[in-house]
């Protein structure tokens, strides 16, 4: 029987840590959250998700006992077995990974760890190569300054998450990654996650066991190479979907269907279906940021990353692709109104990280369209983060899509699917429907007399 000892101190609340946080607790262990945002640990404490992820709030609200929120670290850190960092590690305007949050972790740990116990310090951002090491070097700097003997290890433990799915990825990954040169620390985090790694736990009853689930892999490397595992799996998926993006292209004009195409390509077992969904491509977070640092560092080897680079330009150009079909319709976009329906860059939050939604807004208005929009969780957060952009905000699609010449889908929440559509083009000027997500079949939308463009349909 698993003995529940493990104190885990997570720093950083954002999607990947509170996510993190809340899980391990769920699995028996005693987790305190650290944020230096106060208002942030204060919601947290009301039992507050600052957060829109699905399937955290029930969490927290299950095991109460097992989750501490701070803005003090020194008060968890000392006693705790182990210290997950999960700051964010933003991109600077070159690609390079910004590390100024990291390291002033790395420094405050260096501050006040003390020569009781051994500890674990375990990098759960997305980091560069040699991460690890720097946070090494940091805090050994720190307890020289302060003439402390303190025994420690670091090791690189990268997430596998995806927004709207994290607490489904956390509980059932496809694999767990521990890069550590420590077998003592690779020890302790295959015992932490023994009861995801053997499926002992009890399912949440929102969440239950996916059927036919096959046990996870635990792999076990060096830090480098387990940093390196992260950002290869980012830029693999990046650049497969801008590989069938590249064939919706074509397909168009060749008379071909990208949803026929990938079906007969994904079945290949060699390549698979996930991640051949043509459209406007990838945003939010992860996949442009971590293209851009890997290129970035391979550059301060002299070495080139051509594909990388490509998929990097594909998906940029790929997000205009709906404006080039819009003009194909309208002719002229001056003095045109279209309706934008989502502007998270996925369903399921309110993320507008690198959200096609944006780039293609901001286009629409430098072309002298009026633009309205409607998004079920993220229209808040557009009109705080892109305030410029002068847009209607709509609290419905049939109110969006009055008086407009068209609407352009850029998020495919489910909810588009149950739209009244003959009434939403009942109230248009012109019914014309540029899909960029291709959630609808054509006739879906011509039998209501709409001139419908997905992409990559013939």
């Amino acid at each position: 029987m698993r003995q529940t000892f493990t104190k885990v101190v997570i720093i950083g609340t954002g999607y990947v840590g509170l996510t993190t946080g809340v899980c391990l607790a769920y699995l028996g262990n005693q987790v305190a959250c650290v944020d230096s945002n106060a208002a942030v640990i204060r919601q947290l404490r009301q039992g507050e998700v600052p957060v829109a992820e699905p399937g955290i709030a029930a969490l927290m609200q299950q095991n109460p006992a097992n989750l501490y929120f701070t803005t003090a670290l020194a008060e968890v850190l000392n006693g705790s077995d182990i210290v997950i960092i999960a700051v964010g590690t933003p991109a600077k305007p070159n690609g390079a990974t910004d590390m100024s949050y990291l390291e002033a972790v790395a420094r405050e740990i260096g501050a006040h760890l003390t020569d009781g116990k051994k500890q674990l310090i375990v990098n759960k951002s997305t980091v560069p190569v040699g991460s690890a090491r720097r946070v090494k070097t940091i805090i050994d700097y720190m307890l020289l300054e302060r003439g402390i003997d303190c025994e420690y290890s670091v090791a690189a433990n990268p997430e596998f998450l995806q927004e709207g799915a994290a607490v489904f990825n956390t509980l059932y990954p496809d694999r767990i990654v521990v890069g550590a040169e420590d077998e003592a620390a690779v020890g302790l985090l295959h015992q932490l996650y023994s009861p995801v790694l053997n499926q002992t736990f009890t399912p949440p009853a929102h969440l239950p066991r996916p059927r036919n689930y096959q046990l996870p892999a635990f792999i076990t490397t060096n830090p480098a190479s387990a940093e390196l595992i992260k950002y290869a799996s980012n830029a693999f998926l990046a650049t497969k979907i801008s590989f069938i993006n590249e064939i919706a292209g074509l397909a168009e004009k060749v008379g071909a269907d990208i949803k026929e195409v990938a079906l007969g390509v994904g079945l290949d077992t060699r390549v698979g279906r996930r991640y051949l969904e043509a459209g406007i491509g990838w945003g939010g977070s992860c996949f442009g940021k971590d293209l851009k640092s890997i290129i970035n560092d391979a550059g301060q080897y002299g070495y080139s990353m051509n594909v990388l680079q490509a998929a990097l330009e594909a998906n940029t150009r790929q997000r205009y692709v709906v404006i080039e079909k819009l003009q194909q319709e309208l002719k002229v976009i001056r003095g045109s109104i279209i309706g934008i329906l989502g502007l998270a860059f996925k369903p399921g939050t309110a993320d507008l990280r690198d959200a096609p939604s944006v780039d293609i807004i901001a286009k629409l208005l430098e072309l002298g369209a009026r633009v309205k929009v409607y998004d079920p969780l993220a229209m808040p957060a557009f009109q705080e983060q892109h305030g410029e952009l002068e847009v209607e905000y709509c609290q419905d699609v049939l109110t969006l899509s009055k008086n407009c010449d068209a609407l352009i889908l850029v998020t495919e929440w489910s909810e588009f699917s149950a739209v009244p559509w003959e009434t939403a083009g009942a109230g248009m000027r012109r019914r014309v429907f540029i899909d960029g997500r291709n959630l609808f079949d054509a006739r879906t939308l011509q039998i209501h007399g709409f001139a419908y463009h997905g992409i990559g349909r013939s």
